[in-house]
């Protein structure tokens, strides 16, 4: 009798199957959340720290310098050029002081020297015009008023034109992971108890055959 309450708890092939997607997902959960949560939410949550403030345009120059950039013309062809150093400094209306504006965070850990960095052409002239173009276009906004991102803790001497991540990057570092553990778990919860109620109503039957 004890014999076959035993067997009788045996998982069968589908079942076991069913378990070990369960686990899967629990894993995958697990392992997306900390990947994610390393990769995008501690560069994000510095990055929202970022107030929105009212700038305005002061002036827009090139300074004189020649930066290199790298371009690449196929999968084997690679190479630099140079392009001019555009710099728009505004003032900001959270510390009333001169900063250099980036148009975001990634061009401004490339060269913070420089406001714009230009698409890398082949061409030098490509570049220079390019740059030309923006600081035309900046020219006309003088004294005009602008939404920044200014952080002045971490970058007093700057601000930013947009943000690279925002709250929305923050709600899918946790959301799917935890959708995925989620999931994870309620597969293997239903699978068990589905066995477990199985093997009750088995057990019910043969008492009642007994």
């Amino acid at each position: 009798m004890m014999a076959r309450l035993r067997v009788s708890y045996e998982y069968s092939e589908a079942e076991d199957k069913t378990i070990r997607l369960g686990l899967f997902l629990i894993v995958c959960g697990i392992v997306s959340l900390f990947i994610l949560c390393f990769c995008w939410l501690n560069p994000t949550l510095q990055n929202m720290q970022c107030k929105p403030v009212n700038c305005t345009v002061l002036s827009v120059q090139q300074s004189g310098e020649m930066f290199e950039c790298t371009f690449t013309c196929g999968v084997d062809c690679k190479g630099t050029s140079r392009y001019p150093c555009l710099q728009i400094y505004v003032n900001n209306s959270e510390s009333y002081s001169q900063a250099l504006l980036h148009f975001n965070e990634q061009q401004l850990l490339i060269n913070p020297k420089c406001s714009y960095l230009p698409p890398c052409a082949r061409d030098n002239q490509k570049n220079m015009d390019s740059v030309l173009k923006k600081q035309h276009d900046w020219t006309k906004n003088i004294s005009q008023s602008f939404t920044c991102f200014f952080d002045q803790q971490r970058r007093p001497d700057d601000v930013l034109l947009e943000r690279s991540h925002d709250e929305s990057v923050l709600l899918h570092c946790v959301l799917w992971p935890l959708v995925s553990l989620l999931v994870g778990v309620l597969i293997v919860v239903l699978t068990v108890c589905a066995r477990s109620l199985a093997v009750r109503a088995e057990a019910l039957q043969k008492r009642k055959f007994s």
